[in-house]
């Protein structure tokens, strides 16, 4: 079978997303023949760079403007202009898929699904067509050209609803989650984490993502990160500051002030967010969809930082909803919520388990097993 997999470059969750998926389908049959595609980048690499640049720099300067492109994509003009705009590019992609001939193509982004719908609904292909949706809130974009997409696989029974509303069947629709590596369903040994790390055994974690470029900026990341760091008792927290070197030093310097070195540990990127998850108690974070549904699947509650509005703002509401997460707005006091909620050992109880109500750690293999039974 031959399998094509479309993400596109416009933030990492849907490449993650799609190379969870591409490693499950290689485990369960190693025969298969797959091929993951940039999708945007294929068809005009020169509006690829362009949009991907422009969405960062709207989203880490403008978010108020990204919101609202965010709402207005759904209807009206602008949504009118990206599906036509998508049609156009779509004539591109058919080349791609005239000389793959793919039996399968999954989607993990909505103008790879828009695209090849189109090209279905016009005659030009007649591979099936799987889109998996990588957020926590729907988005009608994900659903143009619909009528012609043979599966959705979506977070949770309420987007399935959403979904069933919008007068696609229900047979078309699973409820799976978000697909996540197997890395997370691993079990680590605890003491050899925290040894490697230097972490102490009798300590609550508190793992820190702070190194995204996007959302309220830098200003209110390092406010947040200096409320926790000061308010420090009876908990050691890791910072992860990514690609973010001036980040980074900014988190060190911050601690050395205060006095935390004992307590603090400051990591650039890592590939150990895995290990670091299985021995935390809290995770402070973007609301992005993979991120929400790798803490998820490690039963981790959740503080919500410097959510993008659209997508992010709609995940951080509905995780705050369901009892999972305490989304810091802009006019909140971080140190009353991490002096609340750290203090609190009944409500991290049951916020934990609450977390139980959506994970889905099993979501990619059984995305891939559906699939594969379907076709």
């Amino acid at each position: 079978m031959k399998i094509l997999i479309f993400y596109a470059s416009y933030g990492g969750g849907h490449l993650n997303a799609a190379k969870s998926i591409d490693a499950c389908l290689r485990k369960i049959n190693a025969e298969l023949d797959i091929e993951l595609i940039d999708c945007m980048k294929y068809v005009n690499i020169a509006l690829e760079k362009i949009t991907t640049a422009a969405y960062r720099e709207m989203a880490k300067k403008l978010p108020w403007a990204w919101g609202r492109i965010y709402a207005d994509s759904q209807k009206g003009p602008l949504a009118h202009i990206s599906s036509r705009s998508n049609k156009i590019l779509a004539i591109k992609l058919l080349r791609l898929l005239r000389e793959k001939k793919p039996d399968l193509i999954i989607s993990t982004h909505p103008f790879g699904s828009q695209m090849c719908s189109y090209l279905k609904r016009k005659g030009k292909i007649d591979s099936k067509i799987a889109t998996i949706m990588t957020d926590f809130a729907p988005h009608d974009q994900w659903l143009v050209g619909s009528s012609h997409t043979d599966y959705f696989f979506v977070a949770h029974d309420k987007m399935k609803d959403y979904l069933i509303s919008k007068n696609i069947p229900a047979e078309k629709i699973y409820a799976t989650g978000i697909p996540i590596s197997e890395r997370f369903l691993l079990s680590f040994d605890r003491k050899q984490i925290l040894d490697t790390f230097g972490l102490q055994d009798n300590l609550k974690t508190v793992l820190f993502f702070g190194g995204g470029e996007f959302g309220l900026g830098k200003s209110k990341t390092i406010e947040i990160f200096e409320s926790l760091v000061h308010y420090i008792e009876n908990i050691q927290v890791v910072a992860i500051s990514g690609k973010n070197e001036k980040m980074k030093n900014t988190f060190s310097e911050i601690v050395t002030r205060n006095q935390k070195e004992n307590f603090v540990k400051v990591l650039s990127y890592t590939d150990k967010v895995p290990e670091l998850m299985s021995i935390s108690d809290l995770v402070v974070t973007k609301p992005g969809g993979l991120t929400t549904s790798e803490s998820l699947a490690c039963n981790l509650p959740m503080v919500i930082i410097n959510p993008i509005p659209g997508q992010e703002e709609e995940n951080a509401e509905f995780l705050e909803n369901k009892g999972i997460a305490i989304w810091i707005k802009k006019k909140d006091s971080p140190k009353i919520i991490f002096q609340e909620l750290l203090s609190s050992p009944e409500k991290l109880a049951q916020m934990k388990e609450n977390t139980k109500q959506l994970a889905k750690p099993y979501s990619a293999e059984n995305i891939c097993n559906i699939l594969l039974q379907k076709n």
